[in-house]
């Protein structure tokens, strides 16, 4: 694998209606959770754990770490359903998006959209040509 992926390839990765899709992340009791929704469906490291073992322990956000990166590979993973393209994009999309987000949300929560995830997807895939 080179690391760089062509856009139309990319694009025929994800199915219609990913960009519906939100991501959601909160802690309860110190533990990092990850929700998508619509559907509540919760998101965990073990699919992901299998392409890379950053963080057996599972997610974390907010800086540039391995909890992170093991959010970021799982977040693309999810989304894509393609492990080339989130083998490809997860450490790009970790020091971009992951590594920003925060619970500074009133009620204590993070928000990604697809929307978010497909223009982060288009520009690491637009730098890596």
């Amino acid at each position: 694998m080179s690391g760089t992926i062509d856009s139309p390839s990319l694009e025929q990765t994800r199915p219609n209606q990913k960009q519906d899709v939100v991501y959601v992340g909160y802690r309860r009791r110190g533990r990092a959770i990850v929700e998508k929704q619509p559907g509540q469906e919760r998101v965990t490291p073990e699919p992901s754990l299998e392409l890379a073992n950053h963080s057996p322990s599972g997610f974390s956000w907010g800086y540039s770490g391995s909890g992170p990166a093991q959010l970021a590979l799982a977040l693309l993973l999810d989304y894509t359903g393609d492990e080339d393209v989130a083998l490809a994009h997860y450490i790009g999309f970790k020091n971009r998006v992951v590594s920003q987000l925060d619970c500074s949300h009133p009620e204590g929560y993070w928000r990604l959209t697809g929307t978010d995830i497909e223009n982060t997807l288009r520009e690491l895939s637009d730098q890596a040509v």
